[in-house]
């Protein structure tokens, strides 16, 4: 059985997460820090007064609840939750509670910028998953901006080991999200939450039977987007396209779009 702690947010998808991977038989959670939710970026635009992004972001909140409300309220918690403020998970009183636990992994998902010496302590013995597929898209935002880009066969998560930079760390597995007709760019992002579990739980299970897998060089096509970046234009963009038929468009031709991106498939995960 793999110890862990676990660090992500307080949001309702990360309390999913952190739920289900609780659940694992053969993962012991040892605690989970859950950074507070203060300086969201829903705070941030409900500060602006963008409609726009606004009526996006309730949105996606209420599509969380559809997804995970249940899950989250009726499941047993083994994650052992502690609540830390926002941007914290880098002090030092954090840093010697994690040393003192003494867990074979450490496990990301949605927490802050992970700085030394946590990140060199546990060089290796990292995990993070990215929602976006590296090194296609990078920074924030990456399974927004390909639906905005008109690529969704670029929107998955990457499973990896985490480093100083920005979704950098060495791939370890992929998974592209399912589309399905009629979704809503909600839809597609919280299916892909949800079936990023089991990957996720079995690269922590088999940790030690991993494989070192090649890893792709840098696309002609990389994007880095910050939180800067994110626009009304663009929000407004991205329901143009699902207006113009961009999932319909997508599955006539997925296998052929697919294939134009190819995945990092370790062989021991056995799941999608």
């Amino acid at each position: 059985m793999n110890r862990v702690v676990i660090l992500t947010n307080s949001q309702l998808r990360h309390q999913f997460v952190r739920k289900a991977i609780a659940l694992d038989d053969d993962i012991n959670v040892l605690r989970t820090y859950c950074e507070s939710t203060d300086g969201t970026t829903l705070d941030r635009v409900r500060e602006e007064g963008d409609e726009v992004k606004l009526r996006h972001l309730d949105a996606r909140s209420e599509a969380e609840e559809d997804f995970f409300r249940h899950f989250v309220d009726y499941t047993p918690d083994h994650s052992n939750p502690k609540e830390i403020p926002n941007g914290e998970i880098n002090d030092e009183q954090y840093y010697e509670e994690i040393v003192e636990l003494d867990p074979d992994l450490l496990v990301a998902y949605g927490c802050s910028i992970i700085e030394d010496p946590l990140l060199s302590e546990y060089e290796g013995r990292f995990l993070n998953v990215h929602l976006g597929l590296s090194p296609y898209y990078r920074g924030t935002g990456t399974n927004f901006w390909p639906l905005v880009n008109s690529e969704p066969e670029y929107v998955g998560a990457t499973f990896m080991y985490l480093d100083a930079g920005v979704d950098t760390g060495d791939i370890i597995h992929q998974i592209r999200a399912r589309v399905k007709p009629g979704d809503t760019p909600h839809q597609i992002g919280n299916r892909l939450i949800a079936d990023m579990i089991q990957p996720y739980r079995e690269i922590i299970t088999k940790f030690d039977k991993l494989e070192n897998m090649e890893q792709p060089g840098t696309p002609d096509n990389e994007h880095y987007y910050t939180t800067s970046d994110y626009s009304t234009e663009a929000t407004k963009q991205l329901y143009e396209n699902f207006d113009d038929r961009l999932v319909n468009d997508y599955l006539a031709d997925q296998d052929e779009r697919n294939a134009q991106v190819p995945l990092v498939k370790n062989p021991v995960v056995e799941s999608r």
